[in-house]
């Protein structure tokens, strides 16, 4: 049952709304940040060169709508071909959750277009504004000529970019080289302009403004990561049992890997851990590092101060929360805000590197590892999820191979079920022949039925344009004497090109008169 709020809470609370904080993410170097960088340059190059890439004279990647057929590359899909987006879209679901069983969140921090556009929209944003300091004070100071000339400035970037970008969104669905011929003298249509600016304000927004908010609020993924993950899937974390108790100190102290001593028990680590979460020094309190970690309510007494011998290698620069795009400390352990970007593991290995400590304090990891136990990645959710992923793998390449290379289909003359002749009785029926290949190609129609004197009135050779759809009416007739009621028949359309014939066969019936 749900309970009552108190009335006396909500009054002593104020309000059950808080304004996000800005989070100012630092720009970073490292291995990581060189990773995201690569990854950022070949998916927005895919997504921006796509559509102008050539395949066979036409657009390689087109999604063409009214046509009702998409062409990737030297694949087009019709509308008889749903089956496969649908496979192809339970597979998108599957593969994320067996690399996310095996490498934690490498989608969101690498991939997702959500962290993508947000890196770019940073990147514009540090070239006019600064770094992290440089913003921040530009943010806090009155507003000047320079404070304008420099915030429109930046906005004119991410608007120009922004644009860019709907045009090539609405670029995969209209040829793109008639879209940009069209620019000027401008000719588009309503539906263009429409999601032209829509994509190109979502683009701003969730990139410019939204940032990390779309990640810890609007996106179901970081919802349910807890049900995919284990004590064995990679994850970026703090070792508190080498970093604990954390706190400044002059350079020439070795590390607690290299000194008497070593890694303190996890529960001490612990214990420090939430002590200092509780009790943030004045720097630690400044960043006003934001998560969904939880320690017990109740009086905890702040750490002592520690002889530098007896600190670990956790010098509590902060480095860490400042490089987050999330604003998160991940000191204080897994959040599910944590995107899995490696940002605070570059800060933190070169602050590492410059105290002359080994790096890896924090890093991609393991719960177990951390515990100081055996890492297991193949596991049975692995092999299960690769199992399921690997046979439908299959089955889509098997899919896609075995296309037919034609439809047909048997339409019905609606308007009568026979028609009756001097000589017989007719049938009449619409043959729609679905050419999917990019050459015309010619067919032949035959008749197979039970049902003695039943025949094709003609039976020519039908030519069909490539990518085309004919409409072909054909008439089966018989003699009065021969047939009444309901008989089965079938149409066997045959493609008369290539080295394999290549034969579809569709079902239908015809209708005779009834004797009563």
């Amino acid at each position: 049952m749900s309970k009552a709020i108190d009335l006396a809470l909500v009054d002593e609370a104020g309000t059950f709304y808080v304004s996000e904080r800005k989070v100012y993410p630092r720009d970073v170097s490292g291995r990581f940040a060189h990773l995201r960088i690569a990854a950022v340059f070949w998916l927005l190059g895919m997504f921006y060169l796509f559509p102008w890439a050539r395949w066979d004279g036409r657009q390689a990647v087109l999604f063409d709508l009214p046509a009702r057929k998409f062409h990737v590359f030297g694949l087009t899909f019709w509308p008889q071909d749903f089956l496969f987006l649908a496979l192809l879209l339970i597979l998108a679901g599957v593969a994320l959750f067996f690399f996310t069983a095996i490498a934690g969140r490498l989608w969101c921090g690498y991939a997702c277009p959500q962290t993508v556009w947000t890196e770019v929209f940073l990147w514009i944003e540090r070239a006019i504004e600064g770094d992290r300091g440089a913003r921040m004070k530009l943010d806090a100071a009155p507003w000047t000529p320079r404070k304008i000339v420099r915030k429109g400035a930046k906005h004119i970037a991410w608007i120009v970019f922004a644009l860019w970008t709907g045009f090539t969104f609405v670029g995969f669905f209209t040829p793109i080289t008639d879209l940009a011929a069209r620019v000027v003298p401008f000719r588009w249509g309503g539906w263009e302009i429409f999601w032209v600016l829509f994509y190109a304000f979502a683009t701003w927004g969730n990139a410019g403004f939204l940032r990390e908010q779309v990640c810890k609020y609007m996106c179901p993924y970081a919802r349910f990561q807890g049900a995919m993950f284990d004590r064995d899937t990679l994850l970026i974390a703090y070792d508190p049992m080498r970093g604990e108790p954390r706190g400044p100190r002059r350079r020439g102290l070795q590390s607690v890997l290299e000194r008497a001593r070593g890694l303190i028990p996890l529960d001490i680590a612990a214990d420090y851990v939430r002590r200092s979460a509780l009790n943030p020094t004045t720097a630690n309190a400044n960043l006003q590092a934001r998560g969904t970690i939880t320690f017990e309510s109740g009086e905890v007494a702040p750490l002592p101060k520690f002889e530098p011998a007896e600190l670990g290698d956790c010098i509590d620069c902060t480095m860490c929360v400042q490089v987050c795009p999330t604003g998160i400390d991940i000191r204080n352990g897994l959040q599910y805000e944590c995107i899995a970007c490696g940002a605070c593991v570059d800060a933190c290995d070169e602050v590492m590197g410059k105290m002359g400590f080994p790096k890896g304090l924090i890093r991609y990891t393991t719960q177990h590892a951390v515990d100081g136990k055996n890492t297991r990645v193949l596991r049975p959710r692995v092999f299960l999820y690769g199992g399921i992923l690997l046979a439908m793998l299959i089955a889509f390449a098997v899919g896609i191979a075995s296309r037919a290379p034609f439809t047909v289909e048997a339409l019905r003359d609606r308007n009568a079920l026979y028609r009756t002749t001097a000589d017989g009785v007719e049938n009449t029926y619409t043959l729609k022949i679905a050419n999917k290949r990019d050459e015309a190609r010619h067919f032949a129609v035959t008749l197979v039925s039970g049902t003695e004197g039943l025949v094709l009135r003609e039976s020519p050779t039908i030519e069909v344009p490539g990518g085309e759809v004919a409409s072909v009416p054909i008439t089966v007739f018989a003699p009065s004497a021969s047939v009444a009621g309901r008989k089965d028949l079938r149409f066997e359309v045959s493609a008369l090109d290539g080295e394999k014939r290549t034969t579809q066969i569709v079902e239908s019936t015809f209708f005779g008169p009834v004797s009563r």
